[in-house]
């Protein structure tokens, strides 16, 4: 069965921001059919975006190329950047200010991976719409623990 895909790309370095990150992505959110139904979603997809642009940009201490592609199963957010180290999530104390930014993603996505290349690491959470069943594609794609 072939696929249509629709993607966009876009770097965003440390000085624009995770704010200018959440308004680009989410005006292409706004051109696919399902998201004006689904305002959790969005929100979910925002938000994941947005902790992992901070991961990218804090931790990487590099610019992050930012690239949503919606495959007709699964929206796709991915997020690059310079750090050479797969992210672990980890357990923040009760008291930390921070070290949650896995967990939400974990919890906001249906799946999320993380894959190194020459040079950094790619992370991406897979978004479908409710009450879609989901194609063979996506069934056999890793799980929400990055496996």
């Amino acid at each position: 069965m072939p696929v249509r895909a629709v993607g966009w790309a876009r770097s965003f370095p440390v000085h624009l921001g995770v704010r200018e990150a959440r308004r680009w992505c989410l005006a292409h959110l706004e051109t696919l059919p399902w998201t004006g139904g689904a305002p959790d979603a969005v929100h979910s997809v925002l938000l994941t975006v947005s902790e992992l642009l901070t991961n990218a940009h804090v931790h990487a201490h590099s610019s992050a190329r930012l690239v949503l592609t919606w495959d007709g199963c699964c929206l796709h957010a991915s997020v690059a950047d310079h750090g050479p180290e797969l992210p672990t999530p980890g357990k923040a104390s009760d008291r930390a200010s921070s070290g949650r930014g896995l967990a939400i993603v974990d919890v906001l996505a249906d799946r999320w991976d993380a894959h190194a290349f020459q040079g950094g690491k790619t992370i991406t959470a897979c978004f479908r719409p409710l009450n879609q069943p989901a194609p063979h594609a996506c069934a056999t794609w890793g799980t929400a623990t990055g496996t």
